[in-house]
């Protein structure tokens, strides 16, 4: 009996659910309906309203600009939360003549209606005023009507024609064609002019003399590299300096520097840094040189006068990224020619006496380097030897820099030589040696 009646319960709950989730989802159709008819309907009032306003206002009469700018302009009141216009009726019941320009929808001079959106509103307040919220005065408390004249957007939408495009040939005639060749020649200057003053007072425990001196030197390169294969480089050195000789009674200046050298090269590339080599030198002075207090000439122009011929290898240094550069020429023959104008002096520089030439053959070597040492520093050398294998002659030139600026610089100057072809010293034997240190004018191209 208890079973019969549990079951009994569970049927009428279960009838009773499904009953209630019949109606329950019945309620949620309904509801949905409502709404899409709702949706359908606010479709159906847009529609026809668009269509009434074509039929009351003779759209086909207006102006493309005016029905697709102005019209939805107006139309805003419709969609905003509704609010009471109270110039509506004013507007509406007004005569023509007398209705405003801003509640009057004209096109030129004719007079086409009141406006579709104040016949639509108006019929609102009086059919279904309870859907009203808003009043005009409120709204223009909170933000007073702005008077502006509405923008007028133009736009044109349609597709532009496409132009067909013509192709234009260029005009034909003569092309001028500038065929610049290489220069393969490059020039660079180096000039300078120094002076060294020196006092020394009468008293000077040491002893001495005060004097003046100065020096003036030009360097002229033109080198020509074809890139490829061959190059010829041409250097030319002038240098003169003067110097003063109070304890000289005969001399009270003479010249401290007295140099013309010319040098020639040129090479035939044999691998990267490696060229084969004809070497020309060749040198002599500008002025006559004198001992103190001494009226014999002991050099002059072309006495001597030196020419170097050799044939061998040069190598091209460049090292320390760059800093060190140069060449050294080693030559395993070379022929020397020695001329003497003054047959006095012949003697002091290896010749028989009465003779002006001496010819010999030898091997030579010219090292030339220039180290950047820093940016205001510099060391140029050059060391040159020649050997007959029974006399030779050795030379090593040092010319430090010191460069203050670009045009001011200072130069300390260290020249050795040795030579046992000329006449023999008592004193140093065939060493010799020169050196000065000078500030001045500087300038390099």
């Amino acid at each position: 009996m208890r079973h019969v009646l549990t079951i009994l319960v569970l049927s009428t709950l279960g009838v009773v659910t499904l009953h209630a989730q019949q109606a329950h989802n019945a309620a949620r159709n309904e509801k949905a309906s409502n709404s899409y008819a709702v949706l359908r309907n606010y479709e159906d009032s847009l529609s026809l309203l668009y269509n009434k306003v074509y039929q009351q206002n003779d759209v086909s009469a207006l102006s493309t600009d005016f029905v697709e700018t102005v019209l939805p302009y107006q139309s805003f009141r419709l969609f905003s939360p509704l609010t009471f216009y109270g110039g509506i009726a004013k507007g509406i019941f007004d005569l023509p003549s007398n209705a405003p320009d801003n509640q009057l929808q004209t096109q030129g001079t004719n007079y086409l209606g009141p406006k579709f959106t104040d016949t639509a509103l108006l019929g609102v307040y009086l059919k279904r005023p309870e859907l009203v919220l808003n009043r005009e005065t409120e709204l223009q408390t909170i933000a007073p009507e702005a008077k502006t004249t509405p923008v007028v957007i133009k736009s044109n939408a349609g597709l532009a024609e496409k132009a067909t495009q013509v192709p234009v040939d260029p005009e034909s005639g003569p092309i001028k064609v500038v065929i610049t060749k290489p220069n393969f020649w490059t020039f660079k200057g180096d000039y300078y002019l120094q002076f060294l003053q020196n006092y020394v007072s009468g008293n000077w425990y040491k002893g001495g003399e005060s004097n003046y001196s100065m020096v003036g030197a030009v360097t002229i390169q033109l080198n020509y590299n074809n890139k490829q294969k061959l190059k010829l480089d041409n250097k030319l050195e002038l240098k003169l300096g003067f110097i003063t000789t109070p304890s000289d009674s005969l001399h009270s200046l003479k010249s401290s520097e007295d140099l013309i050298r010319y040098t020639s090269k040129l090479g035939l590339q044999a691998s990267k840094r490696w060229y084969y080599t004809l070497q020309l030198v060749a040198y002599t002075q500008f002025l006559r040189g004198y001992k103190n207090n001494s009226s014999m000439v002991s050099s002059d122009f072309m006495s001597p006068f030196n020419s170097n011929l050799s044939l061998g290898m040069d190598y091209n240094v460049d090292w320390l990224k760059g800093k060190l550069k140069g060449s050294i020429h080693l030559a395993p023959i070379a022929y020397n020619f020695r001329y003497v104008n003054r047959l006095a002096l012949s003697p002091r520089y290896g010749l028989d006496a009465n003779k002006h030439t001496l010819h010999d053959l030898g091997s030579e070597f010219t090292v030339d380097l220039m180290w950047k040492i820093a940016d205001p520093i510099s060391w140029q050398t050059r060391l040159y030897g020649y050997t007959t294998y029974r006399r030779a002659e050795v030379e090593w030139e040092n010319t430090f820099t010191f460069q203050f600026n670009k045009f001011i610089s200072s130069k300390l100057f260290i020249y050795p030589r040795f030579d046992d072809g000329s006449a023999r010293d008592s004193k140093h034997g065939y060493l010799q040696l020169r050196e000065f240190i000078s500030v001045g004018f500087s300038y390099t191209m």
